[in-house]
């Protein structure tokens, strides 16, 4: 499981999959061998028979002999596409189900009829929110042409509100990124966007080794570091002609997990809503997920279930009693 949210992103596939009557072994990203602890302590605080839910502190090698053991029936990861890709192959090759939450590059789509300051504020809550480092985070922000004078000023306005400060204060809105190394990375990414035509709206100013005062860039259609996900506090520009060029540029990527839709009307609504490639599409609200929704992806974000009582049925096996 991942650093960036250590206790939610556990609990959401553990409890589901405990109350379904299977015991749960945990790898932890490294840095979160504590967050790991923690939780296992929680679960035996609350009750529950010992071994139900497992912490282990194992390196990456040591993960393939757990995936293999025929103790373990199924798989839950939630990661980047590479890890993702390793453990599908090994689970695969042991014919054993896997459940995979990936990346996402979500579309945060603002059309012309849409309540710009709640957009604005929104936006930049959406991709700045744990300094940018989220999946279903958006990224992208598809703006409609005729509109672009006029909210760009304000979602700007918005942005600059996040100034890193320390994570411990009440009125701290942004802090520092989780490793200097992918602060290292995002830089990277921010330099690649730039040398392929990407405008610079807000620059990526790094101002110690994991903190960035937010960037906000202009892209266009066919910038390579759109087929990438920027995990960190950089996001991007895009101006759509009309509703079917957003929809076009929200589909053109890799990834589906959870894009945002910002208008009024009914009609152009129910367009997104059917058209839009992803797990989850919400109206005039920034992405999120929520205990009592399914939550899981489409294309290179993943497979599968977590959360919501569909979430019961991703690791049980359907038997079928005939009689007479």
């Amino acid at each position: 499981m991942p650093w960036n949210f250590p206790f939610w992103q556990v609990l959401r596939f553990a409890v589901p999959a405990i109350l379904a009557g299977n015991a749960v072994v945990l790898k932890h990203a490294s840095i979160c061998f504590g967050s790991g602890n923690r939780i296992e302590k929680l679960f035996l605080e609350a009750g529950f028979p010992k071994g139900i839910f497992q912490n282990l502190e194992i390196g990456h090698e040591e993960v393939k002999k757990v995936l293999e053991n025929p103790i373990v029936r199924g798989v839950s990861l939630t990661g980047s596409e590479k890890a993702g890709a390793e453990v599908a192959a090994t689970a695969g090759r042991n014919i054993k189900k896997s459940l995979l939450e990936l990346g996402g590059s979500d579309a945060f789509i603002v059309l012309d009829d849409a309540n710009f300051k709640k957009a604005a504020e929104s936006g930049a809550k959406a991709r700045l929110q744990n300094c940018g480092q989220a999946c279903n985070a958006g990224k992208r922000f598809i703006i409609q042409k005729n509109i672009e004078k006029e909210f760009l000023p304000i979602f700007i306005k918005e942005y600059q509100k996040y100034i890193p400060g320390k994570p411990l204060k009440k009125d701290t809105l942004i802090a520092g990124m989780a490793r200097p190394d992918l602060a290292d990375e995002l830089e990277k990414q921010y330099k690649k966007a730039l040398k392929n035509g990407a405008e610079v709206i807000l620059p990526l100013k790094r101002i110690s080794p994991n903190e960035f005062m937010p960037g906000l860039i202009k892209v266009k259609s066919g910038n390579p570091i759109l087929e990438e996900e920027l995990f960190g506090p950089l996001g991007m520009v895009m101006i759509a002609k009309n509703d079917e060029e957003a929809l076009k540029l929200a589909n053109d990527i890799p990834f589906g997990l959870s894009n945002s839709v910002w208008t009024k009307d009914k009609k152009r609504q129910q367009f997104f809503i059917e058209n839009l490639e992803s797990g989850t599409v919400s109206v005039n609200k920034e992405s999120s997920s929520d205990p009592r929704l399914p939550f899981g992806g489409a294309k290179s974000s993943g497979y599968g279930t977590e959360l919501s009582l569909i979430a019961l049925k991703e690791f049980v096996i359907v038997k079928t009693v005939v009689g007479n």
